[in-house]
């Protein structure tokens, strides 16, 4: 038996797609208006790559950007004698 599309968990969900194209439409379509076809992807890139994946808080990190993230598992992580990584 095939598993119900839309449950959690299986290859069919997309609660995570829904809920960044979500987050596209209402922090940042909803403001911007394109000239130009052309104008669009640059912008939506932009937004993505200097505030989506940077100083958004995320639940799953808890409530952190991935920024503070990283920053905080840096000061955490501590060196081997030999400079490499124990995590």
């Amino acid at each position: 038996m095939q598993p119900s599309m839309g449950t959690a968990g299986d290859a069919y969900d997309n609660a995570m797609c829904e809920s960044f194209f979500g987050t596209l439409e209402a922090e940042f379509l909803s403001r911007e208006h394109f000239a130009t076809h052309e104008q669009a992807p640059r912008r939506i890139f932009s937004f993505l790559d200097g505030w989506y994946n940077v100083r958004r808080l995320h639940s799953g990190i808890g409530d952190r950007s991935p920024l503070e993230f990283e920053n905080l598992s840096a000061k955490t992580e501590t060196a081997s004698p030999y400079e490499l990584s124990t995590v």
